[in-house]
């Protein structure tokens, strides 16, 4: 299986106090593509500099980050913000909506940005398939979390992304809405190919991923393939032995 995503003995350290914090130490992990993959650990883990870092978002102190077969970080950052804009999309917990823009507008921001044409027609394309076509012409504040999220999850899939990183994509919706969306994530994956990398804390939103990759204090803390609400429950509660046994890679 072709990895989307590949980690090669990453390493993350912040000092801005003067006290250097080790956020990743060591991570080497792949995801292949077309596979749903949930990152959980408790607060602190490294969890989300590990996103961060395999998104191109932060550079990592050491180590590889290779993203559909390119090594990132390994040119100037404008080459690097180009690419990001062309193979990763982005899905956040408060959705990082412009109130100011329409639903269709957001969703066409990133061709914007990245100096492309509007394709107009795609991106009611991808609305009507999220359910939200006869939304395009609102603003987000008329529309629920969930709605919002989908328009994120829109925005997310105009520019053909190799890899979508969702980052607590259901922290902030209801029970009903969450689900909606995590099922959506995994229409995303299994019905169109895309490749999703999900931080979460929730072992149910865990349950809807092909496999859980655990971290603690900044290392790989093991793997779980198939997972149930249950089993991910049970290996977060011992997390704590599972540091340094380290995990195979992903896939």
């Amino acid at each position: 299986m072709t990895d989307a995503v590949r980690l090669e003995t990453l390493y993350k350290t912040y000092d801005d106090t003067g006290t250097a914090v080790t956020a990743l130490d060591g991570v080497t992990a792949s995801f292949g593509a077309g596979t749903f993959t949930a990152v959980m650990g408790p607060s602190g883990s490294g969890k989300s500099t590990l996103l961060q870092c395999a998104a191109g978002l932060d550079r990592p102190t050491a180590g590889r980050v290779f993203l559909a077969g390119t090594e990132l970080h390994a040119g100037k950052d404008t080459a690097m913000t180009k690419f990001r804009r062309t193979r990763v999309g982005f899905v956040f917990q408060d959705y990082n909506l412009l109130p100011a823009l329409t639903v269709e507008q957001n969703v066409l921001l990133p061709s914007r940005l990245a100096g492309r044409r509007a394709d107009h027609a795609r991106a009611r394309a991808v609305l009507d398939r999220l359910g939200l076509l006869d939304r395009r012409d609102d603003l987000p504040e008329r529309l629920s979390g969930g709605q919002r999220q989908r328009v994120a999850i829109a925005r997310a899939l105009i520019g053909d992304p190799a890899v979508v990183f969702a980052d607590e994509p259901t922290g902030a919706l209801d029970l009903r809405s969450a689900r909606e969306v995590l099922s959506l994530l995994r229409t995303v994956v299994h019905e169109h190919g895309r490749t999703v990398v999900m931080v979460t804390h929730d072992p149910v939103a865990a349950a809807y991923a092909d496999s859980v990759l655990f971290l603690a204090d900044g290392r790989l803390a093991g793997a779980l393939s198939a997972p149930t609400a249950e089993a991910v429950a049970e290996r977060l509660a011992h997390l704590g032995d599972l540091v340094g046994a380290g995990a195979e890679a992903v896939a």
